[in-house]
Formats: C-alpha cells, structure tokens, sequence
C-alpha cells in the first residue's frame, strides 16, 4: 500500500482495494484518453482495456501526453500499454490495436466495470453508448474543441447521448474539433473530470454527471451544468 499513501485519507483502504479489482476500457487514446489513462494507472485501477487503432503524428506532440517525437508513426495503444507498465506495473493491461467498430464493441466493453468515451467521433460514441448499454455497464463520456469541453456520464437506463446530439438519424458534424484546434491544457482539464467520474462510479461515492452535462470553457472561465431531460 506503500504506493498509494497520499491517496489516503481521501480514499480508504478498502476502496482502494476496491480500485484494484475493477476493469476499465478507455477507447481512444489521444489528447483525452492519454491523459484519463496516466490517471487511472497512477491511482491503482486493477485492469484497463486500452483500444485505438491509430498511430502518432507529429501534430498530435501539441497535447498529446503519450505522443513523444521518439514515438511518431508508432501505435497509440503501445504506447498506453508501455506508459501504464512504466507507471504502475500491478496493472493488467489488454492493448486493443483496433478502431471501435460494430463488430468489435461488444466484446471490447464486455467484462468491464465502466467505459471512458475518448473519441473524436459523434457518430462512434453512439456506437460505443449501445454496446455499453447492451453490457449494461455506466459511460463517462467527454469531448473537447479549442478551450471547450463537456463531460456527461450515462448509466445503462439513462437517454444519454441523444440528449445532447439529437437521436442518431440527426444531421450532424464532426469539424468541430478541426475547426477549432485542440490544446494540451483544455485536453488534461477534461481528461481529469473525466478520469473523476469513472472513479466516483467505481466507489460508489459523489455527486456524478448523471444525466447531466457539464459545460467547460476555460477561454471564459465559465462552468455551466446543463440538465439532460
């Protein structure tokens, strides 16, 4: 336990060992999900499921925690996988070096105790909301654009994503993100919030973003809460 002193008093013992048996997937491994997963390591999460299909560029070293020059052109998810060995060696890693699709999400979410939307895709996270409700396990889900981000986390029987997209069949952009840029600092910030939702589901414990969206921009420095009915 020596390794996770300072999280003591805040957490218990018992929650920490809590922390080490449950199972995490964290899907999409970029600015967002390179973050929620150095967090995760650092705290003691047992297992994570680690899954993107892409490799670095040399745009993503803007913000990207897991992106080095060294490591451009190599896969994010072995990238995770080596980082989250380097941190935290107890936890059990599975390396998924696939892009979430209809054929792989049910059994990439199958058998974990919560999943952490990191996707730059719309119409993906819809993809991944189903399944999770399929496996009836919760969702942190977060997105971000420039120095805008929203976290929201969504439980099996909760509306969810259509809430704050529309229903499916809705006309829709993914630009947003390439039309406004992405920051390392508006990344971490939401990766953080994120990384405490899915910690507050696990223990049982807080005041969660369900069924509510949480509203970020750290331009203004404004914080709005956006009830989800």
């Amino acid at each position: 336990m020596e390794r996770y002193r300072r999280n003591f008093n805040t957490l218990s013992q018992d929650e920490q060992t809590v922390l080490s048996e449950s199972r995490v997937a964290v899907i999409g491994l970029g600015g967002l999900g390179g973050a929620v997963v150095e967090v995760l390591a650092r705290i003691g999460v047992g297992a994570l499921v680690l899954m993107d299909g892409d490799s670095f560029e040399t745009s993503n070293l803007n913000r990207q925690i897991l992106a080095t020059e060294a490591l451009v052109g190599h896969s994010k998810a072995s990238a995770a996988s080596a980082r989250v060995g380097a941190v935290n060696a107890t936890v059990q890693v599975a390396a998924c070096h696939d892009f979430l699709d209809s054929e792989n999400a049910d059994a990439t979410v199958k058998g974990c105790d919560l999943v952490i939307d990191c996707l730059d895709s719309i119409e993906a996270r819809f993809l991944l909301e189903s399944a999770c409700k399929r496996a009836k396990v919760p969702l942190v889900s977060g997105a971000i654009a420039g120095t805008l981000g929203q976290v929201t986390t969504i439980f099996p029987q909760d509306p969810g994503l259509t809430l704050v997209y529309g229903d499916q069949t809705s006309p829709r952009s993914d630009g947003v993100e390439q039309e406004m840029g992405t920051l390392a600092y508006t990344a971490m910030f939401i990766a953080a919030i994120e990384a405490s939702e899915a910690i507050k589901v696990l223990l049982n414990r807080g005041e969660l973003l369900r069924n509510r969206l949480l509203i970020i921009d750290l331009m203004a420095l404004s914080f709005d809460t956006v009830e989800l009915t």
